[in-house]
């Protein structure tokens, strides 16, 4: 059997997705084409005789930040060193940037060998959000798109531009909503919503958030990603009745961003 890397095409980005939904990943039907806008040439597969058989996202957002994703092989291709080769030819294209992942606990020890270092921890939580559509909700417009860029860069540490700009934009899945400072995006799933980033001043102006986008879009489950340095948001959701479902590893390779104060939840684990 022979193999070959390549960078992936925008219409190979459905199929990857269909991976990651039969490994249990639960993606959102429009969340690659958000990172294939912030860089084209970060999406990359490995094909064998039979067409693609292994995917990953590195994502180069800046000239000093990367992120990698969606790292997928076929069952029937593990063991092979397919996975493990596609990972170095894609790690090429982030060059001398710091690159983070999400990296669930069977492969943290794999990414450390290859210079990634844990960061942290990320919980995802499950269950349903209080509804009270309060005031002040509204639908993210065009005028608000730098500040919610730039809200976003401060609480996480590093800027995506392009990313959040093409996040935000409504889809038939993905819509973005503030409440004063306060915002987040909700994407309808395979199973459920998720809600994230999310991004407040405080607890009180993330709480009136969550219920009122609760209020307005309804969801079994609602599923936030919270990072372990996120402890108001933790009991928050926890008071909520959420139950953790699972839990990765932030990690990077190079120094790792400083994240900024206020109340913040990840975009997606599966992508960065």
């Amino acid at each position: 059997m022979s193999v070959s890397f390549r960078t992936a095409r925008a219409d190979e980005l459905p199929l990857v997705l269909s991976w990651a939904e039969a490994e249990g990943w639960n993606p959102g039907p429009d969340d690659a084409a958000a990172f294939f806008a912030s860089d084209p040439e970060g999406f990359f597969v490995a094909d064998a005789d039979t067409g693609p058989v292994a995917a990953i996202s590195v994502v180069n957002h800046s000239d000093a930040f990367a992120f990698l994703g969606l790292y997928l092989c076929l069952p029937e291709h593990r063991g092979k060193g397919i996975g493990f080769g596609l990972w170095q030819h894609a790690l090429a294209h982030a060059g001398a940037r710091c690159v983070g992942l999400d990296g669930v606990p069977a492969q943290q020890d794999n990414y450390r060998k290859s210079g990634f270092v844990p960061a942290g921890q990320t919980f995802r939580f499950e269950g349903q959000i209080p509804a009270d559509r309060g005031a002040g909700l509204r639908p993210a417009s065009e005028a608000d798109r730098d500040r919610l860029c730039q809200a976003e860069a401060r609480a996480n540490g590093y800027a995506k531009p392009a990313f959040m700009t093409a996040w935000t934009q409504d889809t038939d899945s993905r819509r973005t909503f503030t409440r004063g400072t306060a915002f987040a995006t909700l994407r309808r799933c395979g199973r459920g919503a998720k809600i994230g980033p999310l991004v407040a001043d405080d607890i009180d102006d993330a709480k009136a958030l969550l219920m009122a986008i609760a209020a307005a879009f309804p969801a079994d489950p609602f599923i936030i990603d919270v990072p372990d340095d996120q402890p108001e948001l933790t009991a928050l959701c926890k008071g909520w009745g959420m139950q953790a479902s699972f839990n990765t590893a932030r990690m990077y390779r190079g120094p790792a961003p400083i994240p900024g104060r206020g109340i913040r939840s990840i975009a997606t684990l599966e992508l960065g």
